[in-house]
């Protein structure tokens, strides 16, 4: 069996142990707090840990883009949610296509997504399931106020081939409280409208671990909680030891005491750094940071008993693993220092 001293550097580690610790650990709490957990793919873009996820007992995933869903749909995964505004002919026509296959669920911000839809979706005998993407703090998508939820809730009840799905949103982090507000108001609305508002989603990872008491949150879409990161170490979500993705990689040049450089730069690393002031850090080495990076190059910043030598091969943590995963074609699962399978990342880099 290779081991990862065979591999090529810079490559992608995924500690498979950890990564199911890490998925049973946020199904044991979604469970223990009444939520159904539809993880998001766009961590990891795999059908493989997507499946482990469903066996462990998702309902459904989330993907965010129609590419994303198609490789799952073609992989067997069944209940798919695309919360993103779908526009356009090309589009529309993948998302009817996929509508036919799998149990599918978009969400939409505004009447111009929704003329779209429901010139696209016209079988009253299977309608397509639309959400109302809501701005509950994050200043991305979404309608401002419970009364524009009203308003396209009413306009997706009335189309003959769509069906009013509830609520959806993406808050900003540590405001879980602001949308949990914002979302129980817009449900109050619509129950005043006469419209039942079963379901309601949310997402992040930090917050998902928040009480959950009286929520009117239905369904979370967490997606980093697999792998974990430094950014999640810092929200306090796990530590390093719980991180199961990590960039293999070999040091190239030593030039001062403290500096050492990576063959790893922000092709690999990624420079989103969610905040973040570096870039990553070594794992096992004590204070060894990647401290900034250039396209191939990452500079390692030594400081207290960490040392380095050239050709040393080292392992990264870095700041944000979703981005890193799409930075590669291919991801290695390991045990310990065993490579036990080399997989494709299936859902990167596709269209739509």
């Amino acid at each position: 069996m290779p081991t990862i001293h065979d591999l090529d550097t810079p490559s992608i580690l995924i500690d498979v142990a950890r990564a199911e610790a890490n998925i049973a650990r946020a199904q044991a709490h979604a469970d223990k707090n009444g939520l159904k957990l539809r993880p998001h793919i766009k961590t990891h873009k795999l059908p493989y840990w997507a499946k482990k996820q469903m066996a462990a007992g998702a309902v459904g995933i989330t993907c965010q883009k129609i590419g994303e869903a198609e490789v799952m749909a073609d992989a067997g995964l069944t209940d798919i949610f695309l919360p993103y505004n779908i526009l356009g002919r090309a589009k529309l026509e993948r998302l009817k296509a996929l509508h036919g296959r799998v149990k599918l669920s978009v969400t939409a911000d505004s009447a111009q997504t929704l003329e779209g839809l429901a010139a696209t979706f016209i079988d009253a005998g299977h309608p397509l399931s639309v959400l109302v993407e809501c701005d509950t703090g994050m200043g991305r998508c979404g309608v401002q106020t419970a009364n524009e939820a009203v308003a396209l809730a009413r306009v997706i009840n009335n189309a003959g081939g769509l069906a009013f799905g509830g609520l959806m949103t993406y808050p900003a982090a540590g405001r879980a409280v602001e949308a949990e507000a914002w979302l129980a108001d817009a449900k109050q609305a619509l129950a005043a409208s006469g419209l039942a508002c079963e379901r309601i989603s949310s997402g992040g990872t930090p917050d998902m671990w928040r009480s959950a008491d009286a929520s009117v949150v239905t369904e979370y879409r967490p997606g980093t909680y697999i792998y974990l990161d430094r950014y999640q170490v810092a929200k306090g979500v796990g530590t390093i030891n719980d991180c199961a993705l990590t960039v293999l990689a070999t040091v190239v040049s030593h030039p001062t005491a403290t500096r050492a450089i990576l063959d790893s730069g922000s092709k690999a690393l990624s420079s989103d750094t969610l905040g973040l002031k570096d870039f990553g850090e070594l794992m096992g080495v004590p204070g060894a940071l990647v401290t900034s990076l250039s396209e191939e190059h990452g500079t390692v910043t030594l400081s207290g008993d960490g040392k380095l030598r050239i050709g040393e091969r080292v392992r990264v943590v870095p700041d944000h693993c979703c981005v890193v995963t799409n930075l590669f074609n291919e991801v290695n699962l390991i045990d310990g220092e065993k490579v036990l399978e080399t997989l494709p990342v299936a859902a990167r880099g596709l269209m739509g």
